[in-house]
């Protein structure tokens, strides 16, 4: 099992990533020195929205399929 998820970040900007294991990657987002520099300069960060895909290539796609929108979008999404 594989997901999609969307971040919102200290500074209200989203982030959108993917993973096979959520709780520990929103630890990782928050606490390690290592991982996304993006989040790692905007902490905390919060989860706002979630999806479960059955293949890390379906995760993949959908990950790009969402970065790809406007910030509007992505608002609609998590609504």
């Amino acid at each position: 099992m594989f997901y999609i998820y969307i971040l919102e970040c200290s500074d209200e900007s989203l982030y959108v990533g993917s993973t096979n294991n959520l709780e520990k990657r929103l630890h990782q987002h928050n606490t390690a020195k290592s991982g996304a520099h993006y989040t790692k300069i905007r902490r905390p960060v919060t989860l706002k929205y979630s999806e479960t895909l059955p293949t890390l290539s379906a995760a993949r796609k959908r990950e790009a399929q969402i970065k790809r929108w406007k910030r509007e979008k992505k608002l609609q999404l998590i609504s």
